[in-house]
């Protein structure tokens, strides 16, 4: 697949002026062809995937940043807030890759406190982070309230291919050459389970938006598909 260079700030432009293009205001419906879960939602929600290594929280900001520069209301989260106990993400070792592919976010968690309160009807009442993985204890973080219209861009690992409601799917990629040299040695582990991800999800392709990011100053993107 043929990228473009572009930096990080175009880009999070470029987003933000598509996810704004998206849906008007709260009072309008979701425009053509955004057929996917939860279609009458007046929230819009963005993914910006990507291992740990491809660093998905600053554009995840800086995308926020332009929408809010747009008038729009943001709430950023990331999935490091909705870890599993400690008891379930060791359950196999501290250094297992299926589990961590498939266990080590509580998916089931995202889906009550952050994509239901985001659907029709529902209350725009969000939970930004539900467990400390430090202390291995809730985080009791007050619930946020994102106003109709708003936007929700989430960010982290393995969050294609949960059937998650996004309007817009963002995958920060890097070679396998790159993840290995940018994974801390102490996560080397979880290679594997990007290789799986990588075959079963197949990001690359079912991303709305690919941004290769092998060289962190140099960022090539794919348009939006």
């Amino acid at each position: 697949m043929q990228l473009e260079a572009i930096t990080w700030e175009r880009l999070a432009e470029a987003l933000a002026a598509h996810v704004d293009g998206l849906k008007d205001g709260p009072e309008d419906g979701l425009k053509d062809g955004l057929n996917d879960g939860l279609t009458d939602s007046p929230w819009l929600r963005v993914a910006v995937d990507g291992a740990p290594a491809a660093g998905t929280g600053p554009p995840a900001e800086m995308l926020a940043e332009a929408l809010r520069l747009r008038g729009r209301s943001v709430l950023v989260i990331g999935t490091g807030g909705f870890l599993r106990p400690a008891s379930l993400r060791f359950e196999y070792g501290r250094e297992d890759p299926d589990t961590y592919y498939s266990g080590w976010y509580d998916t089931g968690a995202l889906w009550r406190e952050v994509f239901g309160p985001l659907a029709a009807g529902g209350s725009g009442r969000v939970l930004p982070d539900l467990w400390d993985p430090v202390t291995d204890r809730a985080t009791r973080t007050p619930y946020a309230h994102l106003p109709l219209g708003g936007v929700l861009v989430l960010h982290g690992p393995l969050l294609l291919g949960h059937w998650f409601p996004f309007d817009l799917t963002v995958h920060v990629r890097l070679s396998p050459g790159a993840l290995a040299r940018r994974t801390e040695e102490g996560a080397r582990w979880t290679l594997p389970a990007f290789a799986r991800y990588e075959t079963e999800a197949d990001p690359g392709e079912a991303a709305d938006v690919l941004v290769g990011a092998d060289d962190p100053r140099h960022p090539a993107w794919s348009g939006i598909r």
